[in-house]
């Protein structure tokens, strides 16, 4: 994996690496524009958000201290680029890193093929490390500040969980995914 650093995103799709289109290959239907994906992500994560902390407030109110509240919703500031860095390492070949902090959003792309599965994993990997497992062992413990970590770090990355969605929604087993600028593409390799 080579990664690169592409600074902020320009906001045109045309300035993102561009792939040429596969014989056969289907369009995902999913955001237009990073305007919209910035829309859903930030709505979903939300609910996402509110839907965690109300229990891990719950569990962890017999040791609440506001320094490990502060905490927990802090420090997750301080995972979006390990989380993109993630992301790059599910890669084999090219990956560029962008910034759009207007619209809330780090992102990488890599333009190489990738199976349904690989895909899926690599959008996921971050949460599954950064959300979900804090969490878990935040609830199990309980403590405060890990889990509320864990439940900013699973929303805030929502626009993750809308690929994975269209990934599995949209894409048939054997299938294989790239992207070309901003949006990604399915195909059947013959």
């Amino acid at each position: 994996m080579r990664l690169h650093y592409k600074g902020t995103y320009n906001l045109d799709p045309g300035s993102l690496p561009q792939n040429p289109r596969r014989p056969g290959a289907v369009p995902f239907k999913e955001a237009k524009d990073t305007k919209t994906l910035s829309v859903i992500g930030n709505v979903l994560g939300f609910a996402i958000i509110i839907l965690l902390t109300v229990p891990a407030i719950f569990r962890g109110r017999g040791t609440f201290s506001t320094d490990q509240m502060i905490a927990g919703c802090i420090l997750p500031m301080a995972a979006l680029l390990p989380h993109e860095l993630l992301h790059a390492l599910c890669f084999k070949e090219d990956v560029y890193i962008y910034t759009n902090l207007r619209q809330g959003m780090l992102f990488v792309i890599g333009p190489e093929d990738m199976s349904k599965s690989r895909n899926v994993f690599m959008a996921l990997l971050p949460n599954i490390v950064f959300g979900f497992i804090p969490y878990i062992i935040g609830m199990a413990l309980p403590n405060l500040a890990l889990s509320m970590f864990g439940a900013i770090c699973t929303g805030m990355v929502a626009g993750d969980y809308y690929y994975v969605f269209n990934t599995l929604t949209q894409v048939p087993n054997g299938g294989r995914i790239y992207t070309s600028g901003f949006s990604s593409y399915w195909y059947l390799p013959k």
